[in-house]
């Protein structure tokens, strides 16, 4: 499991986590696609834009590895913002490609692209 260095752990003074620190030894977590749904908390939306702010600035628009990413945290932008870059994709794979859908990605998260 590749570990992304320098990758924010989790959002500032929660219990959001953005990495894990091993694999999980009952097997990888697969990634799926979670609906945000328009009641969730205003934190869970805070968590959201800080990740994709991180996945930017880390990433940008090239593929990447998902490594120690946290599958809870990637599924909620996963199938949208995040969507994967091979052909074919396994969603249990800790050297699965992922990429960042920019258009998608700003037009949910505005405030992480500048607009």
């Amino acid at each position: 499991m590749l570990k992304h260095r320098g990758f924010p752990g989790r959002l500032p003074g929660t219990d959001y986590h953005f990495t894990i620190r091993r694999p999980n030894p009952r097997g990888v977590t697969p990634l799926v696609r979670r609906e945000r749904y328009a009641d969730r908390k205003p934190a869970d939306r805070r968590a959201d834009a800080a990740f994709m702010q991180a996945l930017w600035d880390y990433f940008g628009e090239e593929p990447f590895e998902r490594g120690n990413l946290d599958a809870g945290r990637l599924s909620w932008l996963f199938g949208r913002e995040v969507v994967p870059a091979e052909d074919p994709f396994d969603p249990q794979s800790y050297e699965a490609l992922l990429r960042i859908d920019v258009e998608v990605a700003r037009a949910s998260f505005p405030e992480v692209f500048g607009g």
